[in-house]
């Protein structure tokens, strides 16, 4: 059990002084604009929250907690913290060197004394942390295709909190708890993670935690970065306060939490306890398939659905706290009341709701039934995920240069346009390139960079419940599919691969451009002197070969009907 765990935990801030001094001096050094997972990273290592590290892990820290789950020193530890950057801003680097760490609106938020740079072994990490290097795991997927090459390691010195204009009465570090659970009396303090909205099963869970554990409870949900896909933290955050009412008074408190959550299951859940330790709790509950991320590229789950609390259980006094483990909840109909699945008796009508049915229920606009969720939740639900026919979305057109993709993109546009109710815009390659990318060549970076931003227009617009159609070469399937997670965060994404031939292409050329290609007058060109990853699974693929452009444009409709995006 967690000795002592009301009383202050070590922060790694300055004093007022000392960081108004530090502020001005940090000025002058070499600084590096961090990432959303790295400034929830590095907010959990300045105020305790990821004790006892002092700092991004250095390299033989790295490597026993990729092998062995432990730091060098022998302190149990199982998810890598390091700072990643790219290799030309580490070429410049010098061992020793300290290095300023600014927020993304350039706010100097620490200093980092770099101790260790190395390229790691990334298909090795994805292996040993997630079990597999497989690009359907999220985190791995950020690892090859978002993480920088290089890491960096050092410990890190605060000069100012990073700062939240949401929810701020909710945001507690770990001494902030500790002092809130010595004024009200609470020596044991039942931990729940989240990552998703409260329903009726949860609370049913909760509850039979805290009577477990003759605990309090604290509701400490992950608003960091989550699964690609989850509903945003604002729409959660207003559940979790819609059913507090539904707790006993003073037994249960709402906290948030700013984790990078990696979806590691059985590594994750350990680290999960440890973060709780530090946050002054003495009990955790982990749950069913704790931080799963679903399923691998062969249809299977990446973890046994209890392979998180076995993992928990043999280094749980190690952790400083008591695990309180529960099966899958589900609704007894007869009984009218949740049990867990193992208690139900033979013969028992069980009803229960996956998250994929309940997505698709609030695709469709169809009914949630009471049993299981509460009224007030569904509704801020509703109000955030209205039915697909409402919300936004992006169709981006890919292929070679003249294979169709703008006329086509412009028919769609007008038919969408004809039959109303959203606002629709068009991001032609061409005029994107004129308007937004002009400075830009053809090199692959350049063509990258392009396509981002292609990507984040349309991303705005589908999370303002607009319809974006892209129309870009978009010739690289890493950053076609980055494109994807972007805009999936807000809505649906429609991969359409004009299959055009290159020969056809070559054919229809009315600019003379792949005749100066084979020329070598013009240099990376597609499907000449560059690649083009052709996708091996788009939602759909046209043949543009002797069918007219209105015939294409109508197979683009036919399935965003049958995706449930547009009305039939």
């Amino acid at each position: 059990m967690v000795q002592n765990n009301l009383t202050p935990i070590k922060e790694l801030y300055l004093g007022y002084e000392e960081a108004q001094k530090s502020r001005v001096e940090a000025t002058q050094l070499t600084s590096w604009d961090l990432t959303p997972r790295q400034i929830c990273d590095l907010e959990l290592l300045l105020n305790g929250g990821f004790s006892p590290l002092n700092g991004f892990l250095n390299e033989a820290d790295y490597d026993n907690v990729v092998e062995n789950m432990r730091l060098a020193d022998g302190s149990l530890w199982p998810i890598p913290i390091n700072l990643d950057v790219t290799a030309e801003f580490a070429e410049n680097l010098d061992r020793g060197e300290d290095v300023a760490l600014r927020d993304q609106e350039g706010v100097i938020l620490a200093t980092i004394k770099v101790t260790d740079i190395w390229a790691p072994d990334k298909a090795n990490e994805a292996k040993k942390v997630f079990g597999a290097d497989d690009l359907a795991h999220p985190s791995v997927n950020y690892l090859h295709n978002q993480a920088g090459s290089i890491y960096l390691g050092g410990p890190v010195t605060g000069i100012q909190k990073p700062t939240h204009y949401d929810f701020r009465e909710r945001r507690n570090t770990p001494n902030e708890l500790r002092s809130y659970f010595s004024k009200m009396g609470w020596h044991r303090i039942v931990a729940f993670q989240t990552r998703n909205p409260l329903h009726r099963a949860h609370q049913e869970l909760t509850f039979r935690a805290a009577r477990e554990a003759q605990a309090n409870l604290l509701i400490h949900p992950v608003v960091g970065l989550t699964k690609p896909g989850d509903i945003d933290h604002f729409t959660r955050v207003r559940c979790y306060e819609a059913v507090l009412d539904q707790y006993p008074s003073s037994t249960t408190s709402l906290s948030l939490l700013n984790l990078a959550m990696r979806m590691a299951g059985p590594r994750e859940a350990v680290w999960h306890g440890l973060i709780r330790a530090n946050h002054g709790c003495t009990h955790f509950i982990v749950g069913r398939d704790h931080a799963g991320p679903g399923k691998n590229s062969s249809g299977n789950d990446f973890y046994g659905p209890y392979d998180a609390q076995d993992l928990f259980r043999l280094y749980e006094d190690e952790i400083g706290i008591k695990m309180v483990d529960f099966k899958h909840m589900v609704y007894v109909q007869e009984r009218a009341q949740y049990e867990a699945i193992d208690e139900v008796a033979d013969g028992s009508t069980v009803l229960n709701i996956s998250g994929t049915e309940l997505r698709r229920r609030l695709n469709e606009g169809l009914d949630i039934p009471d049993w299981f969720s509460f009224p007030h939740v569904v509704s801020e639900l509703r109000k955030s995920r209205p039915p697909r026919a409402r919300q936004g979305f992006t169709v981006f057109f890919t292929g070679f240069s003249g294979s169709g993709k703008s006329t086509i993109a412009n028919s769609l546009m007008i038919k969408l346009m004809e039959m109303g109710g959203r606002p629709v815009t068009l991001l032609d390659g061409d005029i994107v390139r004129k308007n937004l990318s002009s400075e830009l060549g053809f090199s692959k970076e350049h063509r990258d960079l392009n396509i981002r931003r292609i990507g984040y227009v349309a991303s705005e617009i589908t999370k303002n419940g607009g319809i974006a159609i892209c129309a870009p070469i978009a010739p690289y399937s890493n950053t076609r599919n980055a494109v994807r997670e972007d805009i999936e965060a807000f809505g649906a994404f429609v991969e359409v691969h004009i299959a055009t031939s290159i020969e056809e292409c070559e054919r229809r050329d009315r600019k003379g451009l792949y005749k100066l290609a084979r020329a070598g007058k013009i240099k990376e060109f597609t499907g000449i002197s560059d690649p083009y990853d052709v996708p091996l699974d788009p939602d759909l693929r046209l043949e543009t070969e002797n069918v007219e452009v209105d015939n294409c444009a109508h197979q683009v409709l036919l399935k965003l009907e049958s995706m449930g995006l547009i009305g039939a």
